[in-house]
């Protein structure tokens, strides 16, 4: 009995060994491939275990899908319509200048360094589908200055994000953008020159985490815009549609435009297809203005104010002879007729911070629209237009009228501005509706004593900081706060007046009336305003008349301004005058005004988003 159980015993000890070897085995199996970090057990018998490189994303260059329609290629063929007229006279007269870094890459015998310029603009990271801006690259800057070709530095930049996908908004869409704005918004920015308005002016540094897109990859949005339109295929086919595809062939094949003293070729995208599509659309555009609406809020402009330019343009289109129709059926764009001004005016509660009968109340009109007509549907919208310059408007439309064409003062792509369909609405702040062009124009650039000038009061985040470095530091930086009221704010007006470069800092939102008063009084324009898409962007060049400068550069600004020769803002000044018959409201409108270009950038928008059955 006892020698069985001695025989037995090994047996049964060497099975718990085993045992527990093999669950010892399991967990250190476990340990060693699932947990994210070494341990000290499985150290002791793996110290010699081989570390495997967690993959890195692999970079490569970003060559232009559109090479023929790349934006550096536009702005060469600009330059050389203006080298092949240089004439140097005094002021007064036009002074061509080249883009010197521009021409440096145009001056390669086989072109190489214009394609090396244009593949290594950007570098995009395999993991996550985002790119930078090659930080050794200065060939991109907004503007180029000096005779040496010298640039602006900046700091590396992300593009913008690939258009496949749309840009996030916030989806609650029931509160005001800002909220800690007054709700009483124009009464306090009527001038925004005037007393400071107490106000919750907490800092807002949201704007600081957001990508930044710059003005050459809001080129490149524009042409891939141009080449993949997102609009609906209409459910029938009309008349219409084949007029507005005839239309953008002979926009797309327009003759070379060499001599037209109207038009300064340097000033656009493409002069020629611009003057054939304004031709076209003298000659082709119909428009319908929806009855249906009732005032105040509908068929009632203003025209006073800084959100006067979406009064203006409903008087002057409601007054129009040429493009309006009474015949919906001939009818190449509709136009909702209503004012963002005074729908806020009228519905918002002060102090709720929330605007959800404000977009109720135009959900209802487009619910009439698309009961008593078929045409909203037959697009899905993609025909009609609203014009609308207060600042939530782009927050209030863009559930219910996302896709047609909006025209908006606060044209902001983080917002959910879609370049290529929507426009960028200048905002004119008109202060006679009797005389619109009350003061335009201003003094030679030999009269402008003063570097930089900005008055105003302490809207959003940005102000603060510019005054904080700039206010009364240099006596040729003329950079104050609300300046005291005067009779038609004479002083605010003879500092622009007597200003080389106008200062348009962002306040609440991206849009700023002095863009366009800027321009107004000869004054070249500096934005500084982020993800800020510029009036009438699908046509005109701004960075050859306007100065754009970054948020987080605003310290650097006077060393910026100083880095542009007297030379080349003689020239950058000689082309806001030029440019300045896109900005100007007339009692009754002219060709190429405000009106006009705000009706064009419209009409252009639809003609290269039109997609037929």
């Amino acid at each position: 009995m006892g020698h069985e159980f001695l025989h037995k015993f090994p047996v049964e000890s060497r099975r718990i060994v085993w045992l527990i070897g093999v669950l010892f085995a399991m967990v250190l199996v476990v340990q060693y491939f699932e947990l994210p970090y070494g341990n000290v057990i499985s150290s002791l018998i793996s110290s010699g275990k081989a570390q495997i490189p967690s993959p890195r994303p692999e970079s490569f260059s970003n060559t232009t899908l559109f090479d023929g329609l790349n934006s550096t290629n536009m702005n060469v063929v600009d330059e050389v319509h203006e080298i092949a007229n240089i004439t140097e006279i005094s002021e007064g007269h036009d002074l061509s200048l080249r883009n010197d870094s521009m021409v440096e890459r145009v001056k390669g015998k086989d072109g190489s360094e214009l394609k090396k310029a244009k593949e290594s603009e950007y570098e995009f990271s395999a993991n996550n589908g985002t790119s930078e801006r090659n930080s050794s690259s200065d060939e991109n800057r907004s503007i180029n200055v000096g005779p040496t070709g010298s640039s602006f530095a900046s700091p590396p930049m992300r593009a913008a994000p690939p258009l496949a996908s749309p840009i996030k908004v916030d989806a609650n869409l029931g509160t005001p953008p800002t909220s800690e704005r007054n709700p009483s918004s124009e009464k306090n920015r009527s001038d925004d020159v005037g007393p400071k308005v107490k106000n919750s002016t907490k800092k807002r540094f949201k704007n600081q985490t957001t990508p930044v897109v710059s003005i050459s990859e809001m080129n490149d949005m524009l042409l891939r815009s141009r080449v993949s339109s997102h609009s609906m295929k209409p459910i029938w086919s009309s008349a219409v549609d084949q007029e507005l595809l005839e239309a953008k062939t002979q926009i797309e094949n327009a003759p070379v435009t060499t001599k037209d003293p109207s038009l300064y070729a340097p000033l656009y995208r493409n002069v020629s297809m611009f003057r054939r599509s304004y031709e076209i659309m003298e000659q082709t555009l119909k428009v319908y203005i929806y009855r249906e609406g009732e005032r105040p809020i509908f068929h009632q402009p203003v025209l006073i104010g800084i959100y006067a330019s979406e009064g203006w343009f409903m008087k002057q289109i409601q007054a129009d002879k040429k493009f309006v129709t009474k015949d919906p059926k001939k009818a190449h764009l509709f136009y909702l007729p209503f004012s963002s001004r005074m729908l806020e005016e009228v519905l918002y509660v002060p102090d709720s911070h929330n605007h959800k009968n404000l977009i109720k109340h135009l959900k209802n009109y487009l619910d009439v629209i698309m009961a008593r007509y078929p045409f909203w549907n037959r697009t899905g919208g993609a025909d009609h237009f609203l014009v609308a310059c207060h600042d939530w408007a782009a927050s209030e439309t863009r559930q219910y009228m996302a896709k047609c064409i909006r025209a908006l003062c606060n044209a902001d792509i983080k917002e959910g501005f879609e370049i290529g369909k929507d426009v960028s609405l200048p905002e004119t702040y008109v202060r006679s509706a009797q005389n619109p062009l009350k003061a335009v124009g201003g003094k030679r650039p030999s009269q402008r004593p003063f570097l930089a000038f900005y008055a105003g009061n302490m809207h959003g985040y940005l102000r603060p900081i510019l005054l904080k470095h700039w206010e009364n530091k240099d006596p040729v930086m003329k950079i104050f706060g609300p300046m005291p009221k005067s009779k038609g704010n004479k002083n605010y007006i003879q500092y622009m007046k007597s200003s080389k470069f106008c200062i348009c800092p962002k306040g609440y939102e991206v849009n700023s009336p002095r863009v366009v008063e800027a321009i107004f009084y000869e004054c070249v324009p500096v934005i500084i305003s982020d993800n800020f898409v510029p009036p009438f962007f699908e046509v005109l060049n701004w960075e050859k008349f306007a100065v754009f400068v970054k948020e987080e550069e605003v310290k650097d600004l006077k060393s910026i301004l100083l880095s542009i020769s007297e030379r080349r803002y003689k020239v950058m000044q000689q082309r806001v005058r030029k440019v300045q018959q896109h900005f100007l409201w007339h009692s009754k409108p002219v060709k190429y005004d405000i009106f006009h270009m705000i009706l064009h950038s419209i009409w252009y928008n639809r003609v290269f988003q039109i997609r037929t059955r």
